[in-house]
């Protein structure tokens, strides 16, 4: 699907734009959007709308052929809803149906000229964004694995946003942040939804040299010598159980000055949890084969990122490896000596994403980093807690940590990709105390993904940290099952954001300096 920004202005209007299908939004009531009020001279949308053709209804669509005064081979009208202006679920909603009639046409393009700069509480930028997200989305497929595929729905390859020609920068900008966005999504979705006999921490790793080379990063991948060599004791006990060898990537994206201090993004990278010893229930055990979203999440935001050429420098970390059952796996009660000398009482081995990652933020140290925020589908505690709506979001209680959370919760709102804060409190540590360790690996229970949280703390505390729970929120079950992407808009809002302060304060203090 090959997206572009046409724009129109008095000299070039709409009816004027050759296409072969043009969208354009009604609401409830009879009442039409700019788009279609300036096509509608000769009042045919009008008439159509009194009619009853088309409710104005959120979703409801009427595609008409050779409209008076129109270039357009077709025009399809959608509804927007009652509310004016409209909402954000509303566009949505437009959106879903529009693509969808689109797919019964045989237009070879097609031209959405909805009232994006319209939105309530949102932008022009914001809707395009979301918009070709939201398109991407619904033509995404995971057939490379089928011998016989699904018939694929047909519709326009070609797909244009039409804006006022004053807005063409900003619009053309957005667009490229959500075609790059969904091409990270789409990195992410496709690691998530490969089988676990495939998607083996080497093919994480390869999957990180492929990017490396496309995108012109550095890779560096360490096998189990090199891990022990750096007394990782805490990521290899969970290597213990299987003959995939472990991984450690680290993936760098150096788009700013070399003194310049990287955000450091850690990726929980287990390519199937079966929850070792403590094994877990055989029902819907294959969708553990997402345990490695949090690293699929990093490699599709550092792809997002080096596709838009951020100025910033960025370093993705994932340490990678299956859980499994053996003879020669860790077992519940044993002690291992993580990275950073503090020792653990394993209790539970299935709460081994913790125990890889503590390891990995630890080596992130060395990279004098701005800030670190891991991403982990860490607890079914979390998913209790706030469902499959909102990440959770773990951070200490202080100005720079403060700080990072807004950033982080700000760029999840912006995006659609929302998280919710959740408290980290010396109170909860207690729970990880152990009678014959620095700590356990688990705390029970009660506030388990806070307790997961805090013992991640425990090896951060050098450098400013956030942890992201994505359990509840890197992929859906059931009939719509597959890998969602997430947090990967969160992410990459969240580097633009940066990148876009960080801009505003070089140009401040060269004002200044002037």
């Amino acid at each position: 699907m090959d997206f572009s920004i046409k724009t129109f202005d008095a000299k070039n209007p709409l009816a004027a734009l050759k296409t072969g299908c043009l969208v354009v939004g009604v609401f409830e009531e009879g009442k039409l959007s700019p788009a279609a009020k300036g096509l509608d001279g000769k009042g045919e949308i009008a008439a159509a709308l009194k009619s009853g053709d088309i409710s104005g209804k959120a979703g409801s669509t009427l595609l008409m052929r050779k409209v008076n005064g129109l270039a357009a081979e077709r025009l399809l009208l959608v509804g927007l809803g009652k509310e004016q202006p409209p909402t954000e679920k509303n566009l949505a909603s437009a959106m879903q149906a529009a693509a969808k009639a689109l797919t019964s046409l045989g237009a070879a393009d097609a031209v959405f000229a909805l009232p994006f700069e319209e939105i309530k509480d949102r932008d022009a930028s914001w809707a395009i964004r979301s918009s070709t997200l939201g398109l991407r989305e619904g033509a995404y497929r995971f057939e490379s694995l089928k011998s016989k595929k699904e018939p694929a729905p047909q519709g326009p390859r070609k797909i244009a946003f039409a804006v006022p020609a004053a807005n063409a920068s900003a619009a053309k900008t957005a667009l490229a942040q959500g075609v790059a966005i969904a091409n990270g999504m789409e990195l992410t979705k496709d690691l998530g939804n490969t089988p676990p006999n495939i998607c083996t921490p080497t093919y994480l790793a390869d999957t990180a040299k492929k990017l490396a080379k496309e995108f012109d990063m550095a890779v560096e991948v360490l096998d189990r010598k090199q891990i022990q060599a750096l007394k990782m004791g805490s990521f290899l006990s969970v290597t213990h159980g299987t003959l995939e060898p472990p991984k450690f990537i680290v993936l760098k994206y150096l788009g700013s000055k070399a003194k310049d201090a990287p955000v450091v993004l850690v990726g929980k990278g287990i390519t199937f949890d079966s929850g070792g010893i403590s094994i877990k229930p055989s029902g819907n055990m294959d969708e553990m084969k997402y345990d490695m979203c949090g690293a699929a999440s990093v490699l599709g935001t550092l792809r997002a990122i080096a596709e838009l050429k951020l100025k910033l420098n960025v370093i993705g970390v994932i340490p990678s490896t299956e859980n499994m059952p053996s003879g020669s796996a860790t077992r519940p009660g044993d002690i291992v000596t993580s990275m950073s000398g503090q020792t653990i009482e394993i209790l539970n081995t299935d709460a081994e994403g913790r125990l890889i990652l503590c390891d990995a933020l630890t080596y992130s140290e060395r990279f004098k980093p701005a800030v670190v925020v891991d991403i982990a589908t860490l607890t079914g505690a979390c998913v209790t807690a706030l469902g499959h709506h909102n990440s959770g979001l773990f951070t200490r209680h202080d100005e720079d940590h403060d700080k990072l959370a807004q950033e982080l919760l700000v760029a999840g709102k912006a995006a659609g990709d929302t998280a919710w804060r959740m408290p980290i409190e010396e109170n909860y540590q207690e729970q990880l105390k152990s009678n014959f360790a620095d700590m356990a690996n688990i705390g029970g229970p009660p506030g388990g993904s806070i307790t997961a949280a805090c013992f991640l703390e425990r090896f951060t505390r050098n450098y400013t940290w956030a942890h992201i729970d994505i359990a509840g929120t890197a992929w859906k079950s059931g009939s719509t099952k597959g890998a969602t992407g997430r947090p990967v808009p969160l992410l990459t809002t969240f580097l633009i954001h940066r990148e876009q302060a960080r801009e505003r304060t070089q140009s401040g203090n060269g004002k200044k300096t002037a």
